[in-house]
């Protein structure tokens, strides 16, 4: 089969300006070493996720193994085809396991996500597993959601001040659409919706359920209640 051989593939088969890069090729090694030969796995989002996958191309290839990967990302999508890693959809076939990074991470194994605008994708993929990896380093450990970042809340554009006012009627404290840096107006997600980001003080075990329970939210960027098995890079 022939290969695209471009600038742009190449962007997508070697890592960029990442933080903490020495840490998260650490736990990325750890993460790679679980793949056998026949596995069908989900591909995070992110820069950690991004690190892993370069290590799990590595391994991949080394041991001469077989595995399909299941993108969450157009980005992961891209970085899959520069690296020879097959994919499919989890339409048509369902992982065995996957792995993800985190923005926030608490003491109960419960995360936040979503910076990187691709939570439906991840959460579907996610929630389809039978084992869950989340990669951080300890700058993403916190004693409770919400702290460092908003919740990411994907909607549905007809719904945009339908879903704003109903979490604000939920308790956030400010509710803001998220706009885009390299184009105007706002984010568009991977399914080609938009992004508030709610502020809560407070998030009990109950807000996913709630926020996810408003029409016209498609989904959120918390993931409670998933009891991943969360990986801590050595600092």
């Amino acid at each position: 089969m022939a290969k695209w051989h471009s600038k742009t593939a190449d962007e997508f088969a070697r890592p960029g300006q990442i933080a903490n890069l020495k840490a998260k090729q650490e736990i990325a090694e750890r993460i790679a070493q679980q793949a056998r030969h026949g596995d069908v796995i989900g591909f995070g989002s992110g820069s950690t996720s991004f690190v892993a996958i370069l290590a799990l191309a590595a391994h991949i290839k080394a041991e001469q193994l077989s595995c399909v990967a299941i993108p969450t990302s157009a980005e992961v999508e891209l970085a899959c085809a520069a690296l020879d890693i097959p994919t499919t959809t989890v339409l048509a076939a369902r992982p065995d396991w996957a792995f993800d990074g985190a923005d926030e991470v608490d003491p109960h194994g419960d995360v936040l996500k979503g910076r990187g605008g691709a939570m439906f994708r991840e959460k579907l993929v996610f929630r389809s597993s039978p084992r869950r990896y989340i990669l951080v380093d300890s700058s993403k450990l916190v004693p409770a959601l919400g702290q460092k970042f908003p919740i990411p809340v994907e909607v549905f554009p007809a719904g945009t001040h339908l879903v704003e006012a109903a979490l604000l009627s939920l308790g956030a404290s400010e509710v803001h659409l998220r706009k885009a840096v390299a184009k105007d107006g706002p984010v568009i997600t991977e399914s080609g919706n938009f992004i508030l980001d709610a502020r809560f003080p407070r998030v009990e075990p109950t807000l996913e359920k709630e926020i996810k329970s408003i029409t016209g939210v498609i989904e959120s960027g918390l993931f409670q209640g998933f009891s991943p098995e969360v990986l801590v890079a050595k600092d």
